[in-house]
């Protein structure tokens, strides 16, 4: 790959590897070379501060495994004051670490952004958290009719997930490059029965998001992504923040890789196009957008006050893969409370890429961590569980100092 990191191919040497290892990708697209880590850089004031130098080392100890990722970078921002704390490499073989400005795949952070997007709609009476799949979207099968928005936003409508399914796995494979329709994504759903009584458990679900955003587009007559731009990206100011369909990232960007020890890791950054996933997982955005996002979202900032009260009623639910401490579900937001304190926010995982944002309910401190690898607990439970040190440790220096 070139030094720039335009090139988003995967390279001809590497694609008999890939394609075997795209199985076992593709099963956790969404849900789901050691190299000497080199000093972490702070560029903070509070940089020298207990906190902060627990979030240095935590970092450093997941660089220094041989099934960790190539680089992290976390974004501490504290009542305006940014303290980026970036290490390791966004590309092998170079020397360069990711930037805040650097564009990463979000995963599943997107459920996110669609959440906000529909209740924008709420907080207009455009939409209505009791509004059902059937009322909207009628031509979705009728086992699906009764369940709610609310229901889609707090993964517990119990919709099968259609990106862990096989008929979405061979379609995924026969074309990565190629995604369909968006409707589409939910015929891979082979048999629609509900996997419980809506409302009655909590499963986390790919489908719940994709459906979310055709409603959007029902309600609004436009499509989903420009609701998203009009009702989140310009109001926020998130010019870095796109979603795509195919499997490029505008410049600059840090490549994905797979871990793959002893062996050097696998560049996956342009393994399959993002409209596979769509509103539940293909978004693309920078640290630094990402901060300015969780703070607006977990502050209300899209919505109005009866209907921010509504989202912020949580029951038992980890985020996917989970965030750092007691991990519980509200609407298209999740509650993580930590020995430091409590945040709100998403996490994300997908080939090349992990992501954490998180931040205080007035959005005063907040916490972003991205790496440019897919650790999850089904992946590698102690590389995750040192990812969940800097999870905390970035918790505990955004609202400790």
């Amino acid at each position: 790959m070139s030094a720039d990191r335009r090139d988003t191919g995967i390279p001809p040497t590497r694609r008999a590897t890939v394609t075997s290892l795209g199985l076992t990708l593709a099963l956790t697209l969404i849900v789901a070379f050691a190299v000497a880590a080199p000093a972490v850089g702070a560029t903070s004031s509070h940089s020298d501060g207990a906190k902060h130098s627990s979030l240095d080392t935590a970092i450093g100890q997941l660089l220094a495994r041989s099934d960790g990722p190539q680089g992290v970078i976390a974004v501490v921002d504290r009542h305006g004051h940014l303290s980026v704390h970036s290490a390791g490499t966004s590309l092998v073989g170079a020397s360069t670490p990711i930037t805040p400005q650097d564009h990463l795949r979000l995963a599943s952070v997107a459920k996110a952004f669609s959440g906000a997007v529909a209740l924008s709609l709420v907080s207009q009476r455009r939409l209505h958290l009791n509004d059902t799949v059937g009322r909207w979207l009628p031509a979705l099968p009728a086992a699906w009719s009764k369940v709610t928005l609310a229901q889609l936003l707090q993964h517990t409508s119990g919709i099968p997930d259609f990106s862990q399914t096989a008929a979405f796995r061979d379609a995924l494979l026969a074309a990565p490059l190629t995604p369909p329709a968006h409707k589409t994504l939910l015929t891979y759903v082979t048999d629609p029965t509900l996997l419980f009584h809506p409302g009655s458990e909590y499963r986390y679900s790919n489908s719940d998001n994709i459906i979310v955003a055709l409603m959007v587009e029902a309600a609004t007559g436009q499509s989903y992504e420009e609701q998203l731009a009009t009702r989140v990206l310009t109001p926020l100011g998130l010019t870095g923040t796109s979603l795509p369909e195919g499997a490029t990232l505008p410049a600059p960007f840090a490549p994905g890789y797979q871990p793959d020890p002893p062996l050097a890791p696998t560049d996956v950054t342009g393994l399959f196009a993002a409209g596979w996933s769509w509103s539940s997982g293909g978004v693309v955005s920078t640290p630094l957008d990402a901060t300015a996002f969780v703070r607006a979202y977990a502050r209300g900032g899209t919505t109005d006050a009866v209907t921010h009260a509504a989202q912020f009623r949580f029951r038992t639910g980890s985020s996917e893969p989970p965030g750092p401490g007691v991990n519980s579900v509200g609407l298209a937001i999740f509650r993580y409370q930590t020995r430091c304190g409590t945040v709100y926010g998403h996490t994300g995982n997908t080939p090349g890429y992990t992501q954490f944002i998180g931040s205080t309910a007035d959005g005063s401190e907040s916490v972003t961590v991205s790496i440019n690898a897919q650790i999850t607990p089904k992946i590698s439970t102690d590389a995750f569980a040192a990812l969940q040190k800097v999870y905390l440790a970035g918790v505990c220096a955004a609202l400790d100092g």
